[in-house]
């Protein structure tokens, strides 16, 4: 089961693509975080999604959110598909233990190994105030979470 509204955030710390560890909860206090977990680099659907987030990136980061993307890739894809594609927000690797941060979001494909397309919205005292999954294939509704993120200022 995915966390949910309300609930405090599961703390982690990963290798983004440069092997920097990034911790979740050094954003409490200045930053809200934008979680998105993702099944793979380089693959269609993901790359339309996060291509998107690096263009529209200015929206968040004029409301003072942090995007983090979240796979079971290894930093040196990550790396790679970073520099491919120009994103300018860290790239989280979750390969090992293999998906164990994307399982303590309740976002972890067993059968096959991977993310599950999971968004969440977290804001600067580290309780979720959004949360969707997606099932594999399914593309995200992204103007759900601009509208999530303008309601962290109501």
């Amino acid at each position: 089961m995915a966390v949910e509204v309300g609930s405090e955030a599961p703390d982690f710390t990963l290798d983004d693509y440069n092997k920097q560890r990034v911790t979740l909860s050094s954003f409490r206090g200045s930053k809200a975080v934008l979680l998105v977990f993702y099944p793979f680099a380089f693959s269609g659907t993901c790359r339309g999604e996060l291509c998107q987030l690096r263009d529209e990136l200015g929206t968040y980061e004029d409301e003072n959110v942090q995007v983090l993307g979240v796979s079971v890739d290894s930093p040196f894809a990550l790396k790679a598909w970073a520099n491919q594609e120009g994103y300018q927000f860290p790239l989280l690797s979750d390969f090992w233990p293999h998906g164990a941060v994307a399982q303590s979001y309740g976002v972890f494909n067993e059968a096959v190994g991977m993310a599950l397309r999971g968004t969440f919205l977290i804001d600067v005292s580290g309780v979720v105030r959004f949360a969707e999954v997606n099932a594999p294939g399914q593309a995200r509704d992204q103007d759900a979470w601009k509208k999530a993120v303008a309601s962290l200022r109501a």
